[in-house]
């Protein structure tokens, strides 16, 4: 990661003129018939052993690590200060309504940062944009648990603490797309959105025992968390920007040199990349397209003239995706009458749920689908393949829904209420693995500008879903206190 010598700037690319596949154990090569060969690997491989596609599982096992764990503080944070509701209440002579704002107000955080930070990622690269948004977050995290603050005040500090956790959401994304293959990209995006739902219900399930203590030490233990990630940004995430067009035609050139007679073990490509880049780079990075700041908002609002995307994003986020924020954040409510503690117990069907989902029924079984399916097809993949996923998804979170409603309605035992989470939740995690998916595939070459529009809409609408969700409750007779 550190910055190497000058003489290493010209360093030639190694050579393998005879071989244009990469090694098999680098790009853990997988067969699908087409015209009696191998698949091609997509994206377009080189030799270069400075491509994030060319480095270890060991190498890419970290880096997808990291990025997991800031996704799944992005939704940790929102969801850790539910259960302390009444003792937030009690500190900001607050109504319940007035504190659920609180969630939604990190969650309207949550949809500029990524707006923000699209263009600088792609201009500056991932890492310097993940590690000074993590500073900021760790900063923000510490205003939240000062004492003696009005609510509008906590409310600031809760918008920030949202917005500098964004990048989580569509750079954190395209770093995995950086360095996973086109069959990978299943399973790693199914561990990269379980790491969300798993953060939206142990944010409540730990939120609930540290509450017990005071609502301070909720805000603590944020701020830690994220500190810890701050340092294993900088001493463990690698820039993985790469100019793959760049070497890709350099490459091209060699073997048509080598094919001529020529001697081409000499040739270099004079573009620092991914780890010869300064350990903190605040350069441009060379050989890749640098859009200017506002671009990500034009393309933002251009992108709402793609029917396939909005249609797909849309329909998920506010006919599956936004049903889970609300009874997350209605949870306290709905069991007011058990102490904090308990209520954070409340959050683990959910937590068994997108767990068993990612085991059984998400990411690793959408890439098989989708190797099968490829198969009949002659070799040749189309990203509407990873839909069929998303049918049982929608069935088994409506039914998970309708049960858990009925059982806080008609106060059935606890454990029923718990089941219908795991169903949820098992639906929730597929379905949010099959768009994911299905919209990087769609458009490979722009993730991050199909995944900062899928991240600002989706927490878009957890932001407005605390606005209402308890007046409508409270509408239809739903008692909340005794």
């Amino acid at each position: 990661m550190a910055s190497e010598t000058g003489s290493d700037e010209k360093k030639a690319i190694p050579v393998d003129l005879q071989n244009r596949r990469v090694s098999l154990e680098a790009a853990d090569v997988y067969h699908v018939a087409e015209h009696g060969g191998d698949r091609p690997l997509v994206p377009t491989p080189t030799r270069d052993p400075l491509d994030p596609l060319n480095w270890s599982k060991w190498q890419k096992s970290i880096i997808i690590a990291i990025v997991c764990y800031f996704y799944f503080l992005l939704t940790y944070l929102t969801t850790a200060p539910v259960p302390s509701f009444s003792l937030l209440e009690e500190q900001f002579d607050a109504s319940y309504n007035q504190v659920n704002w609180s969630f939604g107000i990190s969650a309207f955080g949550l949809a500029f940062g990524p707006l923000l930070t699209a263009s600088v990622a792609e201009t500056y690269g991932r890492r310097v944009v993940t590690i000074v948004f993590t500073a900021a977050a760790v900063l923000a995290s510490g205003c939240a648990s000062i004492r003696g603050q009005s609510i509008g005040q906590y409310m600031a500090a809760r918008f920030f603490q949202g917005f500098a956790a964004g990048p989580a959401a569509n750079v954190g994304l395209v770093i995995i797309n950086d360095i996973s293959w086109e069959h990978e990209r299943g399973l790693r995006i199914g561990l990269w959105a379980m790491s969300a739902n798993l953060g939206s219900v142990l944010g409540g399930f730990f939120g609930g025992f540290l509450a017990s203590v005071n609502q301070y030490w909720v805000a603590y233990h944020v701020t830690m968390a994220f500190a810890l990630l701050f340092l294993l940004e900088l001493f463990f995430l690698p820039e993985t920007q790469y100019p793959r067009a760049k070497v890709v035609a350099f490459e091209q050139v060699q073997d048509q040199a080598v094919a001529r007679g020529e001697n081409a073990e000499n040739m270099t490509l004079d573009i620092k990349r991914t780890r010869q880049l300064p350990w903190m780079n605040v350069r441009k990075i060379p050989g890749v397209v640098h859009p200017k700041p506002w671009e990500s908002l034009i393309t933002f609002c251009k992108l709402w003239t793609y029917p396939n995307l909005v249609a797909s994003v849309c329909g998920y986020i506010f006919f599956h995706y936004w049903w889970i924020v609300t009874l997350l954040s209605m949870i306290p409510a709905a069991y007011f009458e058990y102490k904090i503690q308990i209520q954070g117990l409340f959050f683990t069907g959910a937590l068994i749920g997108v767990i068993l989902a990612e085991i059984f029924c998400s990411g690793h079984v959408s890439d098989r689908i989708v190797a099968r399916l490829a198969k009949r097809n002659g070799g040749r993949r189309v990203p509407e393949m990873r839909l069929w996923l998303g049918y049982p998804a929608a069935i088994l979170s409506s039914i998970g829904l309708a049960v858990w409603g009925a059982s806080v309605q008609l106060s059935w035992h606890w454990i029923v209420g718990q089941v219908a989470l795991c169903i949820f939740a098992i639906g929730l995690q597929a379905g949010n693995t099959t768009l994911s998916t299905y919209i990087v595939d769609s458009y490979p070459e722009h993730a991050i500008e199909v995944i900062t529009f899928y991240s600002v809409i989706i927490n878009m609408s957890a932001f407005i879903a605390p606005w209402y969700i308890y007046d409508w409750a409270d509408a239809v007779g739903k008692k909340f206190s005794s």
